[in-house]
């Protein structure tokens, strides 16, 4: 199994200046945060969480039944892909630039990774999608939704964190996937594990039932089951439109700060970008200085790192490393 590489917290610890994450840098929502130190960590929870169930609905204008909770998005990319193998898929497609972890759960069940959509049994869509940060191909997903066969997850960890433009898929498209939410990215928190899906329109009992069935017993504990219920919120919601806002800013003041300095800075419509340095980073001596980038090679994107916009003090720490950096080969 190739190992899985994410962002945030090393084995040094959480770097004081991290980039490497997606996580909204204006977080944590002090609402959600409240509710999350309030939560009754002495009683199980509901393990049929039907009242949490009954407000995502409400958020999502959906029948509750719709609803599956999720120990985590990661957890149920694991779950949704034994349930296709055992639904008889044998064959994955996802974006060429993704989330590791997609690949690594077909590479647990043994099912290959294939560049023709017509030739899988299920798929995977982000929209925006992770690294890039760039929406999903419109008609890509459309050819993946016309084949009777497919099964399609749209990971929508980062819809909320949008900052320009529509999303890819329509809204009719959307109710034909299994639409996965973990709005801990949006929140600021990702320190707490949760995730919900909404069910497709077309889905039947049957598989509803089936993925039920392969969940743990309380998939989520008392805080995440609280930061779910926060995040359902008419306070919550502002609270990600207005982080927004400054999301914007800081990611414009990071995209300047790279380019002058010879970065190529590739366009995208969240918080997060892909940028690949003039000449190889001294990466041991920006951890040193407590500044942690995403390295993109696992994405497939070698020489390009991942980047999310930060906070002024941020900033400055980070300008402030790069110009410390010794002169070395320019990359080509």
């Amino acid at each position: 199994m190739s190992p899985r590489i994410h962002g945030g917290t090393d084995a040094l610890g959480a770097a004081r200046w991290d980039f490497s994450s997606n996580a909204n840098a204006c977080g944590p929502c002090p609402l959600v945060l409240e509710q999350v130190h309030a939560a009754d960590a002495t009683h199980y929870p509901d393990p049929g969480y039907w009242h949490l169930r009954e407000h995502l609905a409400r958020l999502h204008e959906v029948d509750p039944g719709r609803i599956l909770i999720a120990g985590s998005a990661s957890e149920f990319i694991q779950r949704f892909t034994a349930w296709r193998f055992r639904e008889g898929a044998r064959r994955v497609w996802m974006p060429e630039h993704c989330y590791g972890d997609y690949a690594h759960a077909a590479q647990a069940w043994g099912l290959p990774r294939v560049s023709q959509p017509s030739a899988a049994d299920m798929a995977w869509l982000c929209d925006p999608g992770s690294p890039l940060g760039q929406n999903e191909s419109p008609a890509m997903a459309s050819s993946l939704l016309d084949l009777p066969w497919m099964a399609v997850v749209l990971d929508a960890a980062y819809a909320p964190l949008r900052l320009v433009g529509e999303p890819a898929l329509s809204a009719g498209d959307r109710h034909r996937c299994w639409q996965m939410w973990s709005p801990n990215k949006a929140l600021g928190m990702t320190g707490i594990r949760g995730a919900y899906v909404i069910a497709p329109l077309q889905a039947d009992d049957t598989a509803l039932r089936s993925l039920e069935a392969l969940a743990p017993s309380w998939p989520v504990g008392a805080h995440a089951q609280a930061m779910l219920q926060a995040w359902t919120l008419d306070e919550v919601q502002d609270w990600v439109t207005d982080s927004r806002e400054r999301l914007v800013q800081w990611k414009d003041r990071l995209v300047q700060l790279l380019e002058q300095r010879g970065w190529r800075v590739l366009p995208s419509v969240t918080p997060y970008l892909c940028a690949r340095p003039p000449q190889p980073l001294d990466v041991g001596g920006l951890r040193e200085a407590s500044i942690k980038l995403r390295d993109a090679t696992s994405f497939g994107l070698s020489g390009w790192w991942r980047l999310s916009a930060q906070p002024p003090d941020a900033l400055a720490a980070l300008e402030a490393a790069l110009d410390r950096m010794p002169a070395r080969e320019v990359l080509s």
